[in-house]
């Protein structure tokens, strides 16, 4: 599908992310939905599908597909984080909301590692917006359709 996309949406109508309209925004975000229905679909491919459908270019749709991931990665972190500090949240017994002691190396610790990955996802955000402007998103598609076939023949060969 995202070779087929890519390859036939090529005239955008929308240039930059903040030339997008709202109806182009409702589409895109419903494509979103219609990837957590069915499994194995990708979020990220399916909501830049759908920007280029309604006429964005591939760097606008990409851009939109970032930061429209941004609410759902922000809180499965924060629920990572509560799990971590706070393992036993699911018990609701008074002994077991007691969070988990960290010391202040350990949070020291944790705030590097957090800021660091923050500015390596910015540069590589960055890279891969250049990197699609130039080549398009056919590479993914073969990429895609190579690891398929190749897990079905392991599958069928009972190598999975």
């Amino acid at each position: 599908i995202m070779w087929v996309v890519d390859a036939t949406f090529t005239r955008p109508r929308v240039a930059r992310m903040d030339e997008m309209s709202l109806p182009q925004a409702v589409w895109i975000g419903a494509a979103q939905i219609l990837s957590a229905i069915f499994p194995g679909t990708s979020r990220s491919m399916c909501t830049i599908a759908a920007g280029q459908v309604v006429g964005m270019s591939r760097p606008a749709a990409l851009e939109f597909s970032f930061f429209l991931s941004m609410p759902t990665m922000l809180m499965a972190t924060g629920y990572d984080f509560a799990k971590a500090v706070m393992p036993h949240h699911h018990d609701l017994t008074k002994a077991s909301i007691a969070p988990l002691a960290m010391s202040g190396h350990e949070w020291i610790v944790l705030a590097i590692g957090f800021v660091v990955s923050f500015f390596v996802a910015l540069g590589v955000v960055a890279w891969f917006m250049n990197w699609v402007r130039a080549r398009g998103f056919v590479p993914f598609a073969l990429y895609r359709i190579v690891l398929g076939i190749g897990m079905l023949t392991l599958l069928a060969h009972g190598m999975m």
